[in-house]
């Protein structure tokens, strides 16, 4: 069974939130790596770009796959995890360590429409 980390927020496509004041941190959930099988690459948006709620912001290739990532938040991007460009492994090591991106949010409001971890457990159940 996936770990799933409480204090965090979730999407339905797999992406955990952290709230640190007005920055929402986001990486993938350890269900979304576990799928993905061995990381091999990461796509991240540079410092700056905008990103809009559901929308992609990068993606994750792996031996067996690739997936778009999606942003569960709007805003700018403040940060990017350049650990990831050449280690991106460290995603399947401990994902709730591993951040992708780091989001100064526009609108807060958005967080209510993300699972809690309960919900999110529930959804990777099915």
């Amino acid at each position: 069974m996936a770990k799933i980390e409480e204090g965090l927020l979730y999407s339905e496509s797999h992406e955990w939130v952290k709230v640190d004041g007005n920055v929402a941190i986001i990486g993938v959930s350890d269900f979304a790596q576990s799928e993905m099988g061995d990381i091999t690459y990461v796509d991240m948006p540079a410092e700056g770009d905008e990103v809009g709620r559901g929308e992609d912001f990068g993606a994750l290739e792996s031996v067996k796959a690739s997936s778009e990532l999606y942003s569960p938040v709007s805003g700018t991007v403040v940060a990017t995890n350049l650990e990831l460009e050449s280690a991106p492994e460290l995603i399947n090591k401990d994902p709730y360590l591993a951040w992708i991106i780091k989001v100064e949010m526009s609108d807060r409001t958005e967080l209510d429409s993300l699972l809690s971890p309960s919900a999110y457990r529930t959804q990777t159940e099915k």
